[in-house]
């Protein structure tokens, strides 16, 4: 049976992540250079300690390495948290700092198995060595110990509880790359190593990770429904978004494979402009309580029609680029599973409702409170972030091949050396 190919993966994963990366990380450093007022250069130095940490996951070819700038990126957004964040801030940062040790702990026992068994830390030589080769017992653990990092960082279904609380105690630009980039390099550990390195244990316990991945986008979907809190229900959304990814991820056709990487990067696009978006508002007001808005089309039109294409957008609105990888997810997921992409589909109209209602919310109707009547227009700094992410969704959404055709040859390649541990039914 033939096995991946991960100088081909790595390669195509690496640069992919990476790029996603660094337009984020710098739209995020511009803002918090205009919204950051105290300790500011401590602020800085850990955001490019932050920075460092996760370009290093990304390029590292080395396991002991990768374990290194794994936790790097642990303690500086845990001091971003701590230090810059909202009132509950000391629980949230507390909580997220328990939740990822615990899972690298774990993915540590894992590394340090795979080291035992074959010597070598070094990535792609333990791709084609692969770890615990005919004993699906310690693959089985040492693939669950991997899981357990990267379930958590995604964050999937149930480790989840982290990451609401994280994002609406972080300073705008933490849960911008929270959303963006931290959480992406959980289904990057999936894609990298959980899989390449133990693909019968992948394909053993693939059907219990779908079934995760649905619940999570339906049970985001439907906690977001509920929420009065802006930022708490966008962070909620993620969970729901995310699950797309891993839904298409393990599903393993070809179209599955290629929407779960597009939606990481429109993910990243859409859910950071909400937060940006939901950060002015609160500079503004110093709340974020949908009750306490209402008609801000009219005292700030630029704005409430920005807010309205980011929230289609992380809708999937066709002509978005939100649509195109989630349309991708369940069309190749639906002739591995048809429950499976019926229950994503849900998901997806979920999704629009909770999103308009809070538009709705937020944007039309009478101006409620005299405090929202004056209140200052964008800004240039606001506009120009504003302005770059709506163009690249706008982009991605009406020229998808501008990412697909970049992404095909490397997901056709790994669909084919993948499709013996595919779901029943599915081809590349």
């Amino acid at each position: 049976m033939a096995i991946f190919n991960p100088s081909k993966i790595c390669a195509f994963s690496s640069a992919f992540f990476s790029s996603n990366r660094v337009l984020l990380t710098t739209i995020s450093l511009y803002y918090s250079s205009h919204t950051i007022h105290e300790r500011v250069k401590e602020y800085f130095a850990l955001f490019l300690l932050l920075a460092t940490g996760m370009s290093g996951v990304f390029v590292s070819l080395d396991f002991f390495l990768f374990y290194i700038f794994w936790e790097i990126g642990l303690v500086p957004m845990y001091f971003l948290i701590g230090i810059w964040g909202g009132p509950r801030r000391e629980y949230a940062a507390i909580k997220f700092f328990l939740y990822t040790l615990a899972g690298s702990v774990l993915m540590l026992l894992a590394i340090l198995g795979m080291y035992f068994d074959r010597g070598t830390f070094d990535i792609l030589e333990l791709a084609k060595l692969r770890p615990f080769a005919g004993n699906l017992t310690l693959q089985a653990l040492a693939f669950w110990g991997i899981f357990a990092a990267f379930a958590i960082k995604v964050p999937l279904w149930p480790f989840h509880t982290w990451l609401p609380d994280a994002h609406v105690e972080a300073p705008p630009g933490g849960s911008e790359l929270l959303a963006g980039v931290l959480l992406k390099m959980g289904v990057y550990g999936f894609l990298r190593f959980a899989i390449p390195l133990f693909p019968e244990a992948a394909s053993w316990f693939t059907p219990a990770l779908v079934a995760l991945a649905v619940t999570g986008i339906l049970y985001g979907a439907l906690i977001s429904w509920v929420q009065r809190d802006l930022k708490k229900l966008v962070a909620y959304s993620s969970v729901s978004h995310l699950g797309y990814c891993l839904l298409g991820l393990f599903a393993g056709t070809a179209p599955a494979v290629a929407g779960s990487a597009f939606t990481m990067v429109s993910h990243g696009l859409a859910t950071g402009l909400l937060f940006f978006l939901v950060g002015m508002l609160y500079e503004r007001r110093h709340t974020r309580m949908m009750e306490d808005f209402g008609g801000l089309a009219t005292p700030l039109p630029r704005f409430a029609a920005s807010f309205v294409v980011a929230a289609l957008a992380s809708a999937g609105l066709p002509g978005l680029s939100g649509f195109v990888g989630e349309f991708l997810v369940l069309a190749g997921t639906l002739g591995v599973s048809f429950p499976a992409a019926a229950l994503a589909a849900l998901g997806m109209v979920l999704s629009a409702l909770y999103l308009l209602r809070m538009v709705s919310a937020v944007c039309f109707g009478p101006v409620r409170l005299e405090e929202n009547r004056t209140l200052p227009a964008l800004s240039g700094r606001e506009a120009i972030i504003i302005g770059v992410l709506l163009l690249a969704l706008l982009i991605l959404g009406i020229y998808p091949s501008l990412l697909l055709d970049k992404l095909n040859p490397s997901v056709v390649d790994f669909v084919t050396r993948y499709q013996g541990f595919l779901l029943p039914g599915a081809r590349p």
